[in-house]
């Protein structure tokens, strides 16, 4: 099940925290909880995804994003992601999630994730949000300009623009 309580909890204790910038990274915290993980006793791979989809939350609402997304009928979407598990997390344990945008291309807006314990990195993601509306994804560059970013995206890393040219050149529907 959604973890609604935590997402409230997100939610609520961000109101009071100053805004972000486009490249300022959120930090938020969460607690493994038993019904996080999995037979191997572990924070759950498909959990962790759920977990970095609270740090976006917190991260969209300190840019003011969600009254916008409203205001255009707009709703953000995965497209996709990338992930790098590192190290064992197990239960009651403390985890930091660090999360920024770090830039778009002409459909997908990327953030960066990474799960912290104690100062050790424990798993990272790249994940990439479609925005759509009435008529399907809506271009980033409408996007920017409605977030008053600038047009043009940050550079981004050489790694993840590899990423996204590769699930580009991704056969779809899978041919099997």
């Amino acid at each position: 099940m959604y973890p609604f309580l935590r997402l409230a909890k997100e939610l609520v204790s961000n109101r009071a925290r100053p805004e972000l910038s486009l490249g300022d990274t959120h930090v938020s915290h969460v607690r493994v909880w038993p019904l996080d993980i999995d037979p191997f006793m572990e924070l759950n791979n498909g959990r962790i995804l759920t977990v970095m989809d609270l740090g976006r939350f917190g991260t969209l609402q300190r840019m003011s994003v969600p009254r916008l997304l409203k205001d255009n009928g707009w709703y953000g979407t995965v497209a996709g992601s990338v992930v790098r598990y590192r190290r064992r997390v197990t239960v009651f344990q403390k985890l930091e999630i660090r999360t920024r945008i770090l830039g778009w291309d002409a459909r997908f807006i990327y953030f960066e994730q990474a799960l912290w314990r104690k100062g050790e990195c424990c798993a990272h993601a790249v994940v990439r949000i479609a925005v759509t509306g009435g008529k399907g994804i809506v271009p980033t560059s409408v996007i920017a300009e409605a977030f008053g970013f600038p047009q043009e995206s940050p550079p981004l890393p050489d790694w993840v623009a590899d990423w996204a040219a590769a699930e580009t050149a991704r056969p779809w529907p899978p041919e099997f």
